[in-house]
């Protein structure tokens, strides 16, 4: 059996949920159509940005009936009503433990629900009616620091789920600064340093996987690199995502600046037996 690639998604914030139109909206469907149709995993492992656990210790949900987590504020009451249909897997989950304790990762498992940088864009990727996922999703969360290594080894620890017929996706943003967003609200041309950093992105996530990690670790230190991520937290999943991809190249499937966001779409690895995928 072929190893399984991985998916980083620019989540975006719940309103993607409604905006059919958007074409952000329309890639996520695409991407979610290919690992239905292509991948067909058996679960799905998800590091989202909006889960960090400690400083040291990793935190896996061993939920097997998991609700959602509405954390955001300020929208309308209908975003905080909507539902996602999803599984756990305690199987699943204490592999994640097992595969982290071989790796001298601290880790726990706990209680949680899903967090909107899973459930929201999943909507767009998995639409219910549409396309269902209809397999077990298990949520890891990230260290609660800005160390690229660590987040690194996080995923090089847990890249033998691939081979298990499990997929991994890591959700993020490419480009992602909240408060000038309130400043390019009704411009949506990106800003200078959305595009300066997507396209650094782009070029650390596809370098040769020898050359990678010191390439991802090295965006942390570009002089727009606090204005692209004012904190690291959604930058830091495709150091996840990199690292659990080994030797397989990252490819950017689409990108799209608009004011302080990026959009960008990343696959590590190829899809097994498509001449036709992203």
């Amino acid at each position: 059996m072929s190893r399984t690639p991985i998916y980083f998604l620019s989540h975006g914030g719940p309103n993607v949920m409604y905006q059919t139109d958007h074409p952000a909206y329309k890639k996520l469907g695409q991407i979610g159509k290919e690992i239905t149709t292509k991948v067909k995993p058996k679960a799905v492992v998800v590091f989202s940005a909006h889960w960090q656990a400690g400083r040291d210790t990793i935190q896996v949900n061993t939920a097997e009936i998991t609700d959602l987590i509405y954390d955001f504020y300020g929208f309308p009451s209908h975003f905080y009503k909507e539902k996602y249909p999803n599984v756990g897997s305690r199987e699943v989950a204490n592999k994640v433990l097992d595969l982290l304790g071989k790796a001298g990762i601290k880790a726990e498992g706990v209680k949680r629900g899903l967090d909107h940088g899973v459930w929201a864009s999943f909507k767009c990727a998995f639409e219910p009616e549409s396309n269902p996922l209809n397999v077990p999703i298990v949520q890891v969360s990230l260290f609660k620091n800005e160390d690229p290594v660590a987040h690194y080894r996080l995923g090089q620890a847990v890249s033998s789920l691939r081979d298990e017929n499990i997929l991994i996706i890591v959700s993020g943003m490419a480009v992602h600064n909240l408060r000038d967003l309130w400043f390019s609200m009704n411009d949506s041309r990106p800003l200078p340093y959305t595009t300066s950093f997507d396209e650094a992105l782009k070029k650390a996530a596809t370098a040769p996987p020898a050359e990678r990690e010191q390439a991802l670790t090295d965006l942390l230190k570009r002089p727009d690199a606090r204005q692209a991520h004012p904190t690291f937290d959604h930058l830091l999943p495709i150091h996840v995502g990199a690292g659990a991809a080994g030797d397989d190249v990252g490819k950017r499937l689409w990108t799209m600046g608009e004011g302080s966001m990026s959009w960008a779409q990343f696959r590590f690895g190829q899809v097994a037996n498509s001449s036709s995928s992203l």
